[in-house]
């Protein structure tokens, strides 16, 4: 919406109005030296001078309006957006294994493998997180900072939505990817740190083992939420027929469990996309975001569009005055 800084600066625009209406005083009107015949004052010379006299009234008055209306500084109160505040600073580390494109997981009445599911119920924890500083890690064979720190959600999102499987390997290095986090983590001070890590399988790669990985949280006081994805039966077709396996036999449970008892937070086991909804629906009870939240609506000055446009009239109502002349000296110079 528009609104105006100086709108009281309004009041103005009729004072050329109120001045031209404004009883004259009586002037003493001389004779004509030469009365001309009424035949040759012809009505089409009256009717353009007074259209003449009328241009400059209308001209000048438009440019009267433009420049009052650009000191009351009109400008644009755009959407209300959050103050970004202090809340904590939260770090996703998102498994990117081969095992991830197991389709064991159901979504919206569909089979789909378990990065899918992920980054649907995800991408809705991540919207709900106003407030808090996020980042994105991938991890496979190595971790990676895909976005560090931020509080715009709607590229932590993207980020996520573009991961894609085999990007950074096919195995699973756990710990590296909690010491990166521990790493990033460690520039801010101030800040209730949260690590949430999303994994099916177990550490099989890296530099840094699990429990190396767990000193460094305990030492730098982040607390580690992990998530075991994947489901406890899953019908697979062979030659001999269907039969019942196991997808998540090679989820580390136990470790997983030690990582998040150990740093103050809590293991979650996600077997389809419900229990994964719930989880994120328990974790912001358990991490609740910031509810003072303070709003601001930015303004943008737009004054100088109408100073513009009186700028502009002006200029060419000033060049078709000085065109005739300009003409009358060309013609009699020549």
């Amino acid at each position: 919406m528009i609104s105006f800084a100086w709108p009281w600066l309004l009041l103005l625009l009729p004072l050329p109005f109120i001045v031209y209406w404004l009883p004259k005083k009586n002037q003493s009107h001389t004779s004509a030296a030469l009365i001309m015949p009424q035949l040759i004052a012809s009505t089409n010379v009256a009717t353009n001078r007074e259209s003449n006299k009328k241009i400059p009234l209308v001209i000048l008055s438009l440019c009267w309006l433009l420049t009052v209306l650009a000191l009351s500084q009109p400008q644009w109160l755009g959407d209300a957006i959050d103050i970004p505040t202090e809340g904590r600073e939260m770090m996703i580390a998102v498994d990117l294994s081969g095992s991830m494109q197991i389709e064991d997981m159901s979504l919206r009445g569909s089979t789909v493998n378990r990065l899918d599911m992920l980054k649907v119920v995800l991408g809705d924890f991540i919207e709900r997180r106003v407030g808090d500083r996020l980042g994105l890690i991938l991890f496979a064979d190595d971790a990676y900072m895909q976005t560090p720190m931020t509080f715009d959600r709607k590229t932590v999102k993207q980020m996520l939505d573009e991961s894609v499987l085999g990007l950074v390997g096919r195995k699973t290095a756990i710990g590296d990817a909690i010491a990166l986090a521990v790493k990033r983590f460690d520039a801010k001070q101030k800040s209730n740190k949260v690590l949430l890590l999303l994994t099916d399988g177990q550490n099989t790669a890296g530099k840094i083992s699990p429990e190396q990985a767990l000193e460094l949280a305990v030492a730098k006081d982040i607390t580690i939420y992990s998530i075991g994805i994947g489901a406890d039966v899953m019908l697979q077709q062979s030659l001999f027929g269907t039969r019942r396996v196991n997808p998540s036999s090679e989820l580390d449970e136990e470790t997983l469990t030690k990582l998040a008892e150990q740093t103050g937070g809590q293991y979650f086991r996600a077997r389809d996309s419900q229990s994964m909804s719930q989880i994120y629906q328990l974790l912001d009870q358990l991490e609740p975001v910031e509810q003072d939240q303070q709003q601001m609506r930015p303004l943008t000055a737009l004054f100088y569009w109408p100073l513009a446009l009186a700028l502009l009239i002006s200029m060419l109502y000033l060049l078709a005055l000085n065109i005739p002349s300009f003409s009358r000296k060309t013609s009699s110079g020549l």
